[in-house]
């Protein structure tokens, strides 16, 4: 459980940090996020804050939205969401507040959940990297086909989960741990490094990561983490080098 916040995907650019090398980075938007309602565990069970993001024309959202947000007596937002909070957490934000990219000033890397991009109908080869057929020694019509998938009388069908052709993205993906290499605060945006999922001005929930951060040459704040097993005491000498 932890708190988080809804962002935009603006883009990549490069920023050149100390040492005067380029460090390519992902530009995450953080526009205030209004909280909209508490859940409990006494009324609902479990602990929540529903924060909303993005403006939102009024005459654009549903009746029962409006009555929530009047209710609220906050102003009609794009986006709403909830995010699993601890008791103490949910005793320090009431309804109304305000939260932005200053939640992560002490963070040093995040988690990011967003729908990745849509690729339509794929093939084997561009969905799971089959290998396709030779081009030679008779192969004909069928080059980047998927193979035989029947079986014989017994069990005479195609099991579930085999890797044929299909639908391929847009689906929910999460990228665990990348690194912030930059925290803007005027702008309300954050600079990570490593893929972010989804298109330009997609809809990101972000998150900050409960895992070690991952040490990363020319960040000066970079963690070195330590190989637990004596024996590879090469990768603990040289993770923050390339």
């Amino acid at each position: 459980m932890a708190l988080g916040v809804l962002a935009t995907k603006v883009g990549m650019t490069q920023i050149f940090v100390q040492d005067g090398e380029r460090l390519p980075v992902t530009v995450l938007k953080v526009q205030p996020n209004c909280v909209v309602a508490k859940r409990s565990v006494d009324r609902d069970g479990y602990n929540a804050l529903q924060l909303g993001s993005g403006a939102v024309r009024s005459k654009l959202v549903s009746k029962p939205r409006a009555g929530q947000f009047a209710r609220a007596k906050v102003q009609p937002t794009r986006h709403l969401q909830e995010f699993r909070v601890t008791q103490k957490q949910l005793e320090s934000y009431e309804v109304g507040a305000s939260i932005g990219v200053e939640l992560f000033a002490d963070t040093q890397s995040v988690d990011v959940s967003a729908m990745s991009k849509g690729k339509g109908f794929a093939g084997v080869m561009k969905r799971h990297g089959f290998a396709g057929f030779p081009a030679t020694h008779g192969t004909h019509e069928s080059f980047r086909g998927g193979g035989s998938i029947g079986q014989r009388e017994f069990p005479g069908k195609v099991f579930k989960g085999k890797r044929m052709a299909g639908h391929m993205g847009n689906e929910r993906a999460t990228t665990l741990n990348l690194r912030v290499a930059k925290l803007l605060q005027e702008e309300d945006a954050l600079c990570v490094v490593g893929s972010v999922p989804g298109a330009k001005g997609a809809l990101v929930r972000l998150m900050p990561s409960k895992r070690t951060p991952r040490a990363l040459a020319h960040l000066g704040e970079a963690v070195q983490v330590k190989a637990k097993n004596p024996m590879k005491a090469s990768k603990s000498g040289g993770a923050g080098k390339k």
